[in-house]
């Protein structure tokens, strides 16, 4: 029987191998029947391609210069095969974060009854915030609206070429590999906040929650720092130049911020702090920090946007960040409590990544390492000592590491930012004609400080209302009963451990 279901199987895949084979023999392109093309006339002009006028050429070519100094690479008008590879393998890499590098991270972190119901926020993210991204999300983060917020062009993704350039984003590779490379930014922000309400939320109040949170604070704050003509948009026209060069504002600090006002307004675990939740795997956490150290390569260096210099100055700037907070996060749990401990360095590693995000293409390696320093001091006393202090139960502190991390990287920016490493800060921001440095220092401190604040009562005031409202119609908690049985069990019907 088991003979018999090899050889099946085995024709059937020599059958496909052939099928493929044929299938990829170049073949002429068949001419339309003349009835067709007779019996329909007005389709014929739909067939051939309106040639751009003479404006939008020279349009092209503006935005084109811009996202070249971007980019920090001399670039032609075309897809270049080299970009387009790096920023696919990055948008692998970013969400190879969510799952399983997120998922495993927080999964390890909850207790047994609630692990799969942890992991399975993140993995149903992954499959949610993708189809709101076709439909109407990334038009909203990047589609040419206002300052605040892109229209609708790409509804549907309605215009986002597989072989075109968006000359205004990425004038190397198609516009839908930048598509889909941003969309996995969408997908872990809010994943991210996960941490936060960890072992007490209902799924389905986390499902309504996530699309209003993503519609209302993260596609537009997309837009407002990526998106051409944002109002925070350093290289695309906005009015208040700030730098983040891989998310630190539109990532970390939104879901930091959301994952805080999801603790204070979510209240505390059943027995929370007086029984002790600890970590029911920490080979799990481990195995996720790892996984995320190496997706981050993508998250800050893939924001390059091409396999280029500044790519590689990115990724530098990550991997020393990361190193010198894991260590000093360390350092601070042995001088404070005597020894090491692992869950202590890998959390340290994940705050120095979150902190450096914003800074990666703009600061040199000594500069990193001075943020990853300092990163994972100051998370650590946010995680050990802050939260202790004002008793309030951030699950998985996802506030301790993100939020914390990404306000500190966005106002380290603005001190640190350096044309050595990227010469587009010297010329790229102009106003009435005169390009204005964004060199770090007090002015840019001061463009940081806007943003890190209008981020903070965006993400918070909008979370805390959005809360409060299902809270009346949904309700945010299981029952006592069921969160004292797990959320795997009252959530989806299952055991992680049988």
């Amino acid at each position: 029987m088991l003979r018999r279901i090899i050889l099946t199987f085995s024709s059937m895949i020599l059958v496909l191998a052939a099928f493929a084979a044929n299938a990829s023999e170049e073949k002429p392109v068949a001419a339309l029947p003349q009835t067709v093309v007779a019996g329909a006339p007005a389709l014929a002009p739909a067939l051939k391609p309106a040639e751009p006028s003479l404006e939008q050429r020279v349009a092209d070519l503006e935005a084109l210069s811009n996202s070249s100094a971007v980019c920090g690479i001399s670039s032609k008008v075309g897809v270049n095969p080299g970009d387009n590879a790096w920023v696919l393998v990055s948008a692998a890499l970013v969400l190879m974060m969510t799952a399983p590098g997120l998922a495993l991270f927080y999964g390890g972190l909850v207790r047994k009854k609630n692990v799969l119901s942890t992991m399975m926020h993140s993995m149903f993210l992954m499959a949610l915030v993708s189809i709101m991204w076709v439909v109407y999300g990334y038009s909203m983060a990047f589609g040419e609206g206002n300052a605040y917020f892109g229209d609708l062009r790409h509804f549907m993704l309605n215009g986002v070429s597989p072989e075109k350039p968006n000359l205004a984003y990425a004038p190397t590779i198609p516009h839908q590999t930048f598509m889909l490379y941003q969309m996995m930014f969408a997908i872990i922000t809010p994943a991210l906040i996960s941490g936060a309400y960890a072992e007490r939320i209902k799924f389905s109040t986390m499902v309504v929650f996530t699309i209003l949170w993503s519609t209302i604070v993260y596609f537009p704050l997309a837009h407002m720092l990526w998106g051409k003509g944002g109002l925070f948009n350093w290289a695309g026209g906005g009015r208040i130049p700030v730098l983040d060069f891989a998310g630190g504002t539109v990532v970390h600090i939104s879901s930091g911020v959301t994952a805080l006002v999801c603790a204070l307004v979510l209240g505390k675990r059943v027995g929370y702090p007086q029984q002790p939740m600890m970590p029911h795997n920490l080979v799990l956490s481990l195995t996720g920090a790892g996984l995320l150290w190496v997706g981050w390569f993508g998250f800050n260096a893939g924001s390059a946007l091409c396999a280029g210099s500044l790519a590689n100055s990115a990724f530098a700037a990550t991997h020393f960040a990361a190193a010198a907070a894991g260590l000093s996060w360390a350092g601070a749990e042995w001088v404070t409590k005597g020894r090491p401990s692992a869950l202590g360095a890998a959390s340290g590693m994940v705050a120095g990544l979150a902190t450096v995000t914003q800074a990666s293409g703009f600061v040199t390696i000594p500069s990193a390492l001075l943020i990853g320093f300092i990163a994972g001091i100051v998370c650590f006393l946010a995680v050990s000592k802050v939260k202790n202090l004002f008793g309030y139960d951030d699950s998985l502190d996802a506030f301790g590491v993100h939020g914390i991390g990404g306000i500190m990287g966005a106002l380290l920016t603005g001190l640190l930012a350096s044309p050595l490493v990227n010469k587009a800060l010297l010329d790229t921001y102009q106003v009435n004609g005169k390009a204005v440095s964004l060199e770090g220092g007090s002015s840019q401190f001061v463009n940081q400080a806007t943003a890190v604040i209008f981020a903070i009562v965006l993400a918070g005031g909008v979370s805390f209302i959005l809360l409060k409202v299902l809270d009346l119609t949904m309700g945010l908690r299981p029952t006592k009963d069921e969160e004292l049985q797990g959320m795997d069990i009252t959530q989806h019907g299952e055991e992680a451990y049988a």
